[in-house]
């Protein structure tokens, strides 16, 4: 390839085809080509070039622990969970496009982060944008952003995405000087973005980390207008195990 040529098509960001000019030329000269097929099938080329780099770049920025996919998650190891209604709202996107609410309850194990994070790669491959979060490590950086007085950008931050995942709700005691800021995420983002919870408490126990009964049933009443549950309590442990005893019984 001409030294020069190399140099526009970086210029222009036409990726594929700087890496792969002989090849291209080579390909459309065997096939003889016609001159809108060989145009076509650059562009096709380079727009999935670009698209599947922007796809990884919103996997990357979502900081996701572990990349669970729907495709692996053991329906048949989990009869209680109603597959069909799991599947429709996975693959119409509707949790998004409505901008609902999801929120997985149920016993450590039972598989909760496996689907939440499913569905949160699964609206990433589509385009969107979302974010993985601990809830511990969310209350973490709230505290210190208050403590430095930059709350007002991180809450922007956090706004932004598309869908927010929060993991393991409940994990940890919210302090009584970020819960106003974190009650006015959660309901900055209600019916605009959408927020998946996991939590191995039930609605009735979220008080006991909220601190705050009438907070806590004011968030629930927001969560609840447009929201999709899933009941887990009595899914069984999936989490594989692996036990060596090095003592004789």
């Amino acid at each position: 390839m001409d030294e020069t040529i190399k140099q526009q098509l970086q210029y222009l960001g036409l990726r594929h085809l700087s890496k792969e000019w002989d090849s291209v030329l080579e390909t459309a000269k065997k096939k003889q080509f016609t001159y809108q097929k060989f145009l076509t099938d650059i562009l096709e080329k380079e727009y999935f070039d670009k698209t599947e780099k922007a796809r990884l770049s919103r996997i990357k920025r979502a900081t996701i622990h572990e990349h669970f996919v729907m495709e692996t998650f053991p329906f048949s190891r989990q009869p209680k969970l109603k597959k069909r209604v799991v599947m429709e709202l996975y693959e119409s996107l509707r949790f998004v496009t409505q901008k609902q609410d999801l929120v997985f309850i149920g016993p450590t194990g039972c598989g909760k982060t496996g689907l939440a994070t499913s569905f949160l790669v699964h609206a990433i491959n589509q385009g969107y944008r979302g974010l993985s979060i601990g809830f511990t490590s969310l209350l973490d950086q709230l505290r210190i952003a208050k403590g430095d007085y930059t709350l007002s950008k991180l809450l922007k931050k956090f706004q932004a995405f598309e869908i927010l995942l929060i993991d393991e709700f409940g994990y940890d005691v919210i302090d009584e000087e970020i819960i106003g800021p974190f009650f006015e995420l959660l309901k900055k983002r209600n019916n605009h973005t959408t927020t998946i919870i996991t939590t191995q408490l039930g609605f009735d126990e979220w008080d006991k980390f909220l601190k705050d009964k009438h907070l806590t049933a004011a968030l629930l009443d927001r969560i609840t207008v447009n929201c999709t549950i899933f009941n887990m309590k009595n899914c069984i442990s999936i989490r594989a195990k692996n036990i060596v005893y090095a003592t004789r019984k």
